[in-house]
């Protein structure tokens, strides 16, 4: 076999692009996963998660040098000292704001599956069916039993932890044992199930945190700081997970610094041949070639790739023959809720910096519950007291003021929700030829906003915590809007959606590429709808099965 050919080729290395090069090398292909950005050696090269505040120059903060340097970046918590080389720099990689919009990115080996919030939910027939039934987008081609059994697939070895609820809305998983609420949440989610008589739940967060060893790695220690890279392996990350089986096979081949610029396609043949890059370190243009690709490059650069794909053939790109490329962006609006404050456990408290919260699945707009908006939204959040850093304002000089910050302050609890977006067409990104990048590549031009049905969503959003919380005897509780901007959930999802017909979608229920079958789409580019949970296990379970039918497809010479 030539240096440059192989069975299959993975774009991406992160949540998505570790799990086909895992499923693709343990099915006998030889794989070459292409990552955009640096390598990160898991343990090696994880040096914040051992330092104290005080170690780093302005104790994990940021700067005004790097406020400067990231412009977008700094309109949210992601700036800051600690892993500040694990963003992208937003001078050499930028983009265009039609409308504004919020992009995280991660562009190194491992992508965003080292820095993303790990809670992990499976998708109902009320969210795979709620396209068809109120009529906004396309319908979903495939429904909860075609993705039941990869959930379980993947939940086993991704490792998940939490608690068999029982909730229809919240289909259970295949868990490891949950983490544990602490007093107040146990109280509290008693008192709110007691309330609404089991129609509102507080659960312990899924997360893909593992509470026993499992596969060589060892159980979250409590540590909470996963985004910084875990030393233990204790959270699931290309590294720490999908990535060692893929190399133990043989079959991997791991090239970082690789921009792929497009998917070359063979008209004659009608599939995909292999795919162009251009080296980021040496900016020169290389060639790679495989019998199926797998395109894992996150959202919108996944949906990038194809627009600057086959445009000889198709001027918007490979996948664009529906006009669906590159529209129906969405996320998660969130950054409002409620908090207040608990009396009467100034004698409990907790252990370690539990890495999860609590979950209040989505009640709205569900059995006999109608409002004035349709879909439907879930809260995140927690219970804890108060440390050293409070304000005192009566003690604010002394020794009592001292003596003072050596014990724990109130207990407070608070509700975030997150919101589902609907996929409206109009929401979109596009390629912008009159802007370039480092490497003289069109960048993306964002164009979505929320509307108001998303709106009408915050309202209830806001006052649905506050009503729960004082039902539940919470004091003092107050609401906030904290504004939301598109991408800040940094759940994008959208702009090359599956389908039941070429006619209204990019890609088919296997997550083909209808122009061209032997190229798939498995991350959040592939979604129809979003739902208001956490997506990404639904991204593992989507990767897993479709790998499963390329493999078989590939043995039968169907592509």
């Amino acid at each position: 076999m030539a240096d440059n050919v192989y069975d299959a080729i993975v774009i991406g290395s992160g949540i998505s692009g570790g799990w086909a090069a895992k499923e693709l090398t343990e099915k006998g292909l030889k794989t070459i996963m292409l990552e955009r950005g640096m390598n990160v050696e898991h343990v090696k090269d994880y040096d914040a998660p051992n330092k104290n505040p005080w170690d780093f120059p302005h104790r994990g903060g940021r700067t005004q040098k790097m406020i400067e340097d990231y412009p977008v970046l700094k309109r949210d918590y992601p700036l800051n000292e600690m892993n500040l080389n694990w963003w992208v720099n937003e001078k050499e990689s930028p983009y265009v704001e039609t409308k504004r919009f919020d992009w995280y990115r991660g562009y190194h080996v491992g992508g965003r599956s080292l820095m993303w919030g790990r809670q992990s939910y499976r998708w109902s027939d009320l969210d795979f069916e709620a396209n068809l039934k109120d009529g906004h987008g396309t319908d979903w081609p495939i429904r909860y039993k075609d993705i039941a059994p990869w959930y379980s697939y993947t939940e086993k070895f991704a490792g998940i932890s939490g608690n068999r609820d029982g909730l229809a809305v919240l289909p259970d998983g295949d868990f490891m044992p949950p983490m544990e609420m602490n007093i107040v949440e146990k109280d509290i989610a008693a008192r709110v199930k007691e309330y609404y008589k089991g129609e509102r739940n507080f659960i312990i967060g899924r997360t893909a945190n593992i509470t026993v060893p499992h596969n060589g790695r060892v159980n979250c220690q409590y540590q909470n700081k996963c985004w910084l890279g875990c030393n233990f392996g204790a959270y699931f990350s290309t590294q720490s997970a999908t990535l060692p089986p893929a190399m133990k096979t043989g079959n991997l081949t791991l090239r970082p610094w690789s921009i792929v610029t497009k998917i070359i396609y063979d008209k004659d043949t009608k599939k995909a041949k292999g795919v162009e890059i251009v080296d980021a370190q040496n900016n020169q243009t290389y060639e790679y070639f495989a019998k199926v690709v797998f395109v894992c490059a996150s959202a919108f650069n996944s949906t990038w790739v194809l627009m600057n794909s086959a445009t000889d053939i198709w001027p918007d790109g490979l996948g664009s023959s529906s006009g669906e490329l590159g529209h129906n962006a969405m996320d998660h609006h969130f950054r409002c809720g409620a908090s207040g404050t608990v009396e009467g456990y100034e004698d409990k408290y907790y252990f370690g910096r539990r890495a999860n919260g609590i979950y209040v699945p989505r009640f709205r707009n569900v059995g006999n519950d109608k409002r004035d908006y349709i879909r439907g939204f879930g809260y995140q959040g927690g219970a804890s007291r108060s440390g050293w850093s409070r304000d005192i304002a009566e003690m604010n000089i002394g020794g009592e003021f001292k003596d003072e910050l050596c014990e724990p302050g109130s207990w407070s609890i608070g509700l975030g929700a997150f919101g589902e977006i609907l996929p409206y067409h109009e929401n979109k990104i596009s390629l912008d030829k009159n802007v370039k990048d480092k490497w003289g590549l069109p960048v993306l031009n964002m164009d979505m906003e929320i509307k108001e049905n998303e709106l009408k969503m915050r309202k209830d959003m806001m006052e649905d915590a506050r009503e729960m919380l004082e039902n539940a005897g919470v004091k003092d509780v107050h609401t906030y809007d904290n504004t939301y901007g598109f991408g800040q959930g940094i759940h994008e999802m959208g702009t090359a959606r599956m389908g039941t017909s070429p006619k209204n979608s990019v890609l088919n229920k296997n997550n083909q590429v209808w122009d061209a079958l032997n190229v798939f789409v498995t991350d959040g580019a592939c979604m129809v709808s979003a739902n208001c949970v956490n997506p990404s296990l639904t991204y593992m379970a989507l990767t897993a099965r479709a790998v499963d039918f390329a493999t078989k497809e590939l043995k039968k010479g169907n592509i």
